[in-house]
């Protein structure tokens, strides 16, 4: 390390708290920054001199989803059914049981626009769904 810079750090050592606020609100004024923006850390992996970041492993997306019907309110049971009908092509005490059962899966293994359009076709309807 360059002498310099060393003893600059051993009077930074020395400081106070109150003296290092100081010097971090002078160190703003001269230079035109702002020390309160806080930037993201990206964390990097030391092997050796020099080492750069080690690659993230890719994160697979999900492509496949699950629809859960969870939640059903008693003044909406109908329209759920009817929805869940719709949906599943099950007769009606098949439709009635899941809504009668909650939770249950209504859709299974359906992309993400499907699960969405589901969803939104069961909270129109009343009801809440969770998508896995």
């Amino acid at each position: 390390m360059v002498e310099k810079i060393a003893n600059i750090i051993e009077q930074l050592k020395s400081l106070t708290l109150l003296e290092a606020a100081d010097l971090v609100k002078e160190i703003e004024k001269t230079f035109g920054i702002d020390t309160s923006v806080s930037v993201p850390s990206i964390p990097v992996i030391a092997t050796g001199p020099l080492s750069t970041p080690a690659p993230a492993e890719a994160v697979e997306e999900q492509t496949s989803f699950n629809v859960t019907l969870s939640e059903v309110p008693a003044d909406k049971k109908i329209a759920i059914l009817k929805v869940v009908r719709a949906l599943t092509g099950l007769g009606l005490k098949e439709s009635k049981d899941i809504v009668e059962n909650v939770p249950k899966i209504i859709k299974e293994g359906v992309t993400k626009e499907e699960s969405e359009k589901i969803k939104k076709e069961l909270e129109e309807a009343g009801g809440k769904v969770k998508i896995q």
